[in-house]
């Protein structure tokens, strides 16, 4: 029953991150072919390569957080069946080349993806060197990118109700973004203090916190924006 449990909250979270990353993508580079559902399976593949050598190798994870992850939140995140019908629309459009290039580019890039991330999380975590790893406070880590998150989506929603114009947008996230990048790097440095990390360590702390929370603020951003245009809260 735990596991379930897990899997439904993992799952939950995984649809909802889909839904976000796919349109999202679809609307920075449009409809004409399905780049939204190939960015996040593929996206998807690299994060079940990586997370499942984090978790073999790294750590002895607890049955349910594997299941939450791996099989919920992975799974709902990734999806075969769109993937799927909308070759089948491509298809029934006249639209063949496009059909055949989502067919080839979905199957290689997912392969290698999943293949990357295996490799650079076993190359990663087998290492002694990254001993720190498994000091990490993970739980407090995710604690806080969940608050930049919504951070993140009460600053569109107000941008759409007070009409603020693009560029006062663009320098409230930039700014958000640098808080959370530095806070988290600062703080992960002082919880590792012990450890006497090398300079590269810490820049690789520094680019990898960037990257998660450039995410988390476009997540952010267009869910704030999706709770706009279902005209809740106005």
């Amino acid at each position: 029953m735990n596991q379930l449990l897990a899997i439904a909250l993992g799952g939950s979270a995984g649809a909802v991150a889909r839904f976000l990353v796919a349109n999202g993508v679809y609307a920075w580079l449009g409809r004409a072919f399905p780049f939204g559902t190939l960015f996040v399976n593929v996206s998807g593949c690299f994060a079940m390569g990586f997370l499942t050598a984090l978790m073999l190798q790294r750590f002895t994870a607890v049955v349910e957080y594997r299941a939450a992850i791996l099989i919920g939140f992975l799974g709902a995140y990734t999806t075969f069946s769109t993937f799927a019908l909308e070759t089948v629309y491509l298809i029934e459009d006249g639209g063949l080349r496009k059909a055949a290039l989502n067919i080839f580019l979905s199957t290689v890039l997912c392969l290698v993806a999943v293949s990357l991330g295996l490799i650079l999380g076993r190359k990663i975590f087998a290492n002694d060197a990254y001993r720190w790893l498994d000091d990490l406070p993970y739980i407090e880590m995710m604690l806080g990118i969940l608050v930049f998150f919504l951070l993140a989506a009460l600053a569109a929603f107000v941008f759409q109700r007070l009409n603020i114009t693009v560029e006062r947008r663009v320098i409230t996230l930039v700014l958000l973004l640098g808080v959370l990048t530095l806070s988290l790097t600062l703080w992960i440095a002082f919880k590792l203090f012990d450890f006497q990390l090398e300079v590269q360590e810490i820049l690789g702390i520094l680019a990898t916190t960037n990257l998660v929370g450039m995410m988390v603020v476009w997540l952010g951003t267009l869910f704030g924006n999706w709770l706009w245009q279902l005209n809740l809260l106005r």
